[in-house]
């Protein structure tokens, strides 16, 4: 059974595909993933897949934005070419930006910085915000209760958090994107148990690419990568956790992304 579904996550400018990107593509398409949200880490990151984006316009949106692991290098002059990224049409979200406290490849200082600034980038300029976060939830949710009275739209991706944290982000009405985490018996089991709280209208999926190939995947290439053909996969666990078809699932998460990110319908291989 072949449905439509939306990835909201895939780093496709990631050097991992550079020599079979518009194969990667082919593939998802025939696996019924019509669109795809092209994420921005960095600056650099942000104008290559905007680049992408304008080949196939139809098929692609992107985010503009700095990862907290590269907030080190959110100075004024990437901040700048970062806010005028964010103007341009095909750009749908500001992001990926937010707290991750896993690693602290920046410095939790640095990282509450950039995120700050990307947060008053969404604000002034109305686009939604796509966001990260990893063992920081309290000062995540405490940076975005600052903003909260002009804060646009928001989706905390790939969510892999506990049954509280969740519950605290729904509250404060977050979106909710789940990536092939779930498909993980070592660390996701936790999510197939609380996804069915994510209300219809809030949960987006996403693979995230080539990040978090989905563990029960059989069989697993060779290559190990993940990419957005395998969606349709991550969407079958999902939809069975939360007591929904195939069918069920992609209709409400296709037209929740499609609303969010203002993607295109129709026609969309013309």
């Amino acid at each position: 059974m072949t449905v439509a579904l939306v990835d909201i996550g895939i780093n496709l400018t990631h050097d991992s595909y550079d020599h079979d990107r518009e194969e990667v593509l082919r593939r998802a398409l025939a696996a019924g993933v019509e669109q795809f949200v092209v994420t921005g880490a960095s600056a650099e990151g942000s104008r290559a897949a905007l680049a992408l984006a304008k080949v196939a316009p139809r098929l692609l949106r992107t985010t503009a934005g700095c990862h907290p692991h590269h907030a080190v290098d959110l100075d004024d002059q990437a901040y700048a070419s970062l806010s005028e990224l964010a103007l341009e049409p095909l750009v749908a979200a500001v992001g990926e930006t937010g707290l991750d406290y896993h690693r602290n490849f920046s410095a939790p200082r640095e990282q509450r910085s950039a995120f700050e600034r990307q947060v008053q980038l969404a604000c002034r300029l109305g686009k939604p915000l796509f966001l990260h976060e990893r063992d920081a939830h309290e000062d995540f949710l405490a940076v975005l209760r600052e903003y909260r009275a002009t804060l646009p739209a928001a989706v905390l991706h790939c969510f892999t958090g506990n049954a509280a944290q969740l519950e605290a982000c729904l509250e404060f009405g977050l979106h909710i994107g789940i990536t092939g985490w779930i498909c993980d018996e070592r660390r996701g089991l936790h999510l197939r148990e609380i996804v069915h709280r994510v209300p219809r209208g809030r949960l987006m999926i996403e693979t995230d690419g080539p990040y978090l190939l989905p563990r029960n995947l059989d069989p697993k290439p060779a290559s190990r990568r993940n990419e957005p053909m395998y969606l349709p996969h991550i969407a079958r666990l999902i939809a069975d956790c939360r007591n929904e078809s195939l069918a069920e699932l992609a209709a409400h998460t296709t037209a929740t992304a499609r609303q969010f990110f203002d993607l295109p319908c129709g026609n969309l291989r013309a």
